[in-house]
């Protein structure tokens, strides 16, 4: 009997663990092979870190060829260019076309810069997306500490991941204080979230108050419900808009470095595929992760359609994370393995949002069990330890990668860790004074 093949596209954070897991799950029994524009894993959380140069990309990466190889999964370092589902195949840049009986989507996002005049590393701001554009950003950096000005740092309406953007507005501040450079940056923190700490999940605990307060601290003045009309060389022009979305007061903001995140929309390779993605080019999928038009078909992470968790008056993505994503992987592999044993897929993804925002010398976390309200668990807070949190969490996921390691551990973990945070605060705070750590 001919083995069937799984073709997995992209070798992000999810692919690359896609891989891995399918492999563990199948065994033998079927074909598996990774389909990349590049053959590179980059731990993308990290790079804010890159982007003032707490980090070296070099100590972000993996060589993914030799430890793909060791884990019997094909690797074919050339970018998709298309799918036909009809055909059951994808076609590739140097032109081979590439059968498959299941296909697994894990491409991450198409970055929307173009949307907006002058937005992003082709333009006149800065991006943390891609470890490329980081290191970009550095470049800037160094330059922009010779010559302080101005700082406009967030995101731009249809973005859909706000955590990283607000990790490096406290990054920031947090390095130029280092340097003794705060007083002379004045920084103003701009999105399209309806209030601080929305991060297009409708707030988490209280994700509101601790941003808040850290923006206050960190003297972060910041502009809500806002949409970036076009961004010229030192300056963005922003209109704030007013609940009923109708246009409040338009903003020119002058700025000497400004880093924001763009909008997210499918990459080119699926979008417009009838049946297969929304209108954003998201790929649309049922709780099983498998796309209701063609069930052979699989997909998950940051390009898979998610409904927003309510209006909003200018248009807010919904986040996917890294601890979600892991349990999106999870369910396919055991799906895949149903359907290949012969049976129906019963597995669901926990869907599960975890957050650690480091700002460098502290950080707020957060958990969201589900993601969407109503929620078992709507839990957040801040301290040093989230610090601690980010470093760890990068130190084993890269391990995990480059050592091909299936077994999904770091939502268990988090969840043992929010438990620990938890039973601290409260010996903290039914203790004497005399008794307190």
């Amino acid at each position: 009997m001919t083995r069937p093949t799984v073709v997995i596209l992209g070798a992000g954070l999810g692919g690359t663990i896609a891989a891995y897991e399918i492999r563990h799950a199948l065994g033998d029994r079927a074909h598996v092979v990774m389909v990349s524009n590049g053959d590179t894993f980059h731990f993308t959380p990290s790079n804010p870190w890159v982007a003032v140069n707490w980090r070296k990309r070099e100590a972000i990466e993996v060589s993914l060829p030799g430890v793909m190889k060791r884990k019997g999964v094909e690797f074919i370092n050339v970018a998709a260019t298309g799918i036909r589902p009809d055909e059951k195949s994808v076609d590739l840049a140097d032109g081979r076309t590439l059968a498959y009986d299941y296909l697994v989507i894990a491409t991450g996002p198409d970055l929307a810069f173009d949307e907006i005049p002058g937005l992003g590393p082709n333009g006149h701001t800065e991006s943390i997306c891609h470890v490329d554009h980081a290191v970009d950003a550095a470049s800037a950096f160094d330059r922009f500490v010779e010559n302080p000005g101005p700082i406009v740092v967030g995101a731009v309406q249809g973005a859909s991941c706000f955590g990283p953007a607000y990790e490096f507005a406290m990054i920031l501040d947090t390095e130029l204080r280092r340097r003794k450079l705060r007083d002379r940056v004045p920084m103003t923190f701009v999105t399209p979230e309806p209030y601080i700490g929305h991060l297009g999940l409708d707030g988490v605990g209280d994700t509101k108050g601790l941003l808040e307060s850290e923006m206050r601290e960190r003297h972060i003045k910041w502009i809500i419900n806002a949409r970036v009309t076009r961004v010229e060389a030192g300056m963005m022009h922003v209109e704030e808009v007013g609940e009923d979305g109708k246009l409040k007061t338009e903003h020119a903001l002058p700025f000497a470095y400004s880093m924001m995140l763009p909008g997210f929309r499918g990459v080119e390779a699926v979008r417009g595929v009838e049946g297969l993605t929304n209108p954003r080019g998201f790929v649309v999928v049922d709780k099983h992760q498998r796309n209701p038009a063609w069930p052979d078909i699989f997909a998950l992470g940051v390009c898979i359609a998610i409904p927003p968790t309510g209006p909003t008056p200018v248009p807010v993505g919904v986040p996917k994370t890294g601890f979600m994503i892991e349990s999106m992987v999870t369910a396919i592999a055991a799906n895949l393995k149903q359907i290949i044993d012969g049976q129906s897929p019963t597995n669901e993804a926990s869907w599960n949002a975890i957050c650690l925002a480091d700002f460098g010398d502290g950080g707020v976390a957060f958990m969201a069990q589900p993601q969407i309200p109503p929620r078992n668990i709507n839990w957040s807070a801040s301290g040093g330890w989230v610090h601690a949190a980010k470093i760890a969490f990068e130190g084993y996921f890269l391990r995990k990668v480059r050592k091909g390691q299936a077994e999904p551990l770091y939502e268990k973990l988090a969840l043992e860790l929010i438990g620990v945070h938890k039973l601290r605060r409260t010996v903290q705070s039914s203790a004497t004074p005399e008794t307190r750590p």
